[in-house]
């Protein structure tokens, strides 16, 4: 089952591998105190946060759990975000959840729902789940907004990872 969306695109995103030189186009995601205030738990050095996000992609990567991909601007070549398919366990259910991030930098400009629709619309095309889930802490109320416009709906609140989380759903 290939979860990677390497070579795939949207109107204006390219998906690709996550590379590790791409770290300090990423850090600027961890030097935003906005981009962490709703996830206890994480690192507040910005590069040792940075670099377990890192490592966790990659490993990821070697153990077929899926991952996210780099998220390259079509017209500047810029880095913009992760976003992909990732193998989770919620409550003891293995799922197939939406994960995305953006760089503070390009918010609010839409490319969160256009990577996220776009992995939506992979995982029917690939048959690869019957639904699809985004777990957002729930003090998040941007990506749930992004989750609703991939067309999730509430499924139920629970915890994960020490944190109180919304698990969005939309089915296949």
């Amino acid at each position: 089952m290939e979860l990677l969306l390497e070579g795939e695109q949207t109107e204006r995103l390219l998906f690709r591998k996550v590379l590790s030189s791409d770290f300090e186009s990423w850090l600027p995601f961890h030097k935003d105190k906005r981009s962490s205030q709703f996830w206890e738990g994480l690192p507040t050095d910005p590069k040792i946060a940075c670099q377990q996000q890192f490592d966790r992609i990659f490993e990821r990567y070697e153990n077929d759990l899926g991952g996210m991909n780099a998220l390259i601007s079509k017209s500047t070549g810029e880095f913009i975000g992760l976003c992909g398919l990732l193998k989770q366990t919620v409550d003891g259910i293995e799922e197939l959840e939406i994960g995305y991030s953006i760089l503070p930098k390009y918010w609010r400009q839409g490319y969160a729902s256009e990577a996220a629709i776009k992995c939506k619309i992979y995982a029917q095309q690939q048959h690869l789940a019957k639904s699809l889930i985004s777990i957002i802490h729930v003090g998040n109320i941007p990506s749930q907004k992004v989750a609703q416009s991939n067309g999730m709906h509430l499924d139920n609140t629970t915890t994960y990872h020490n944190n109180p989380v919304h698990i969005f759903r939309v089915l296949l």
